[in-house]
């Protein structure tokens, strides 16, 4: 006995929009080493494999978390340990240091110059003591001795003020601060601003408390490249 099967077959038209261009290369003949060949993936030279999907994943926030909070612990440990950078006083290792390679070599020639001003004798007169009377009198006081009140501050700061040019528009006072704190102590610092726009206008002044550190400072930094700038030192008038 024999059954008749109907089969019903319903044929949807999808209608597809590509580039003219892409449909137009779709056409061409294989060219190069493949000239002459069938149409078709040749699979000596083009390799066919399953296609990937990329899956996104939702833990990425919390990994992010989790690194910072590890982040904030050893911040917090390095921190209880007072552990603080040679070369700018900051809180981190000093091989770490982002001013490595512009500060320390400042550094280095600061120390070179406290060597050779040690090595370098100095021959100072001694006052003889005037002892009329039997009485002691204080160098100060002594004849020949200049006034220790008023004018020798004002002398201090004025003659131990240094002049700095070619700056960057975006230094700023901490920068001064730190690129000649390591000579010696700082009395003040003006850097030169633009009113409008509050720029660095390329100068500034460094007042020291004492001239010898001001000398020091002129000899290291005059000539030294400083933010791709090479920086000009000199004594202010």
């Amino acid at each position: 006995m024999y059954y008749q099967v109907t089969r019903k077959i319903k044929k949807t038209l999808i209608t597809e929009r590509v580039n003219k261009v892409a449909a137009e290369r779709k056409k061409w003949a294989k060219f190069g080493d493949e000239r002459g060949k069938k149409a078709g993936p040749d699979l000596s030279t083009t390799s066919i494999d399953q296609q990937i999907f990329l899956k996104l994943s939702t833990t990425g926030k919390h990994a992010e978390s989790v690194e910072e909070s590890d982040l904030n612990k050893k911040k917090a440990a390095l921190i209880g340990k007072k552990i603080l950078c040679r070369i700018c006083k900051g809180d981190h290792f000093t091989t770490k240091c982002p001013y490595k390679d512009t500060l320390q070599p400042l550094d280095e020639l600061n120390k070179d110059l406290e060597a050779t001003k040690e090595a370098t004798p100095v021959n100072e007169p001694i006052a003889p003591e005037n002892s009329a009377g039997g009485k002691y009198i204080p160098p100060s006081m002594r004849a020949g001795a200049k006034s220790t009140t008023g004018d020798s501050y004002k002398e201090r700061r004025d003659d131990a003020t240094i002049r700095v040019t070619n700056l960057s528009g975006d230094t700023t006072e901490g920068d001064i601060h730190d690129l000649f704190r390591r000579f010696g102590s700082i009395s003040r610092v003006y850097l030169a601003r633009d009113r409008e726009t509050n720029i660095c206008k390329g100068f500034a002044f460094v007042s020291f408390v004492l001239r010898d550190d001001a000398a020091k400072a002129l000899q290291a930094i005059n000539g030294y490249g400083y933010d791709n700038l090479i920086l000009r030192v000199e004594w202010a008038k």
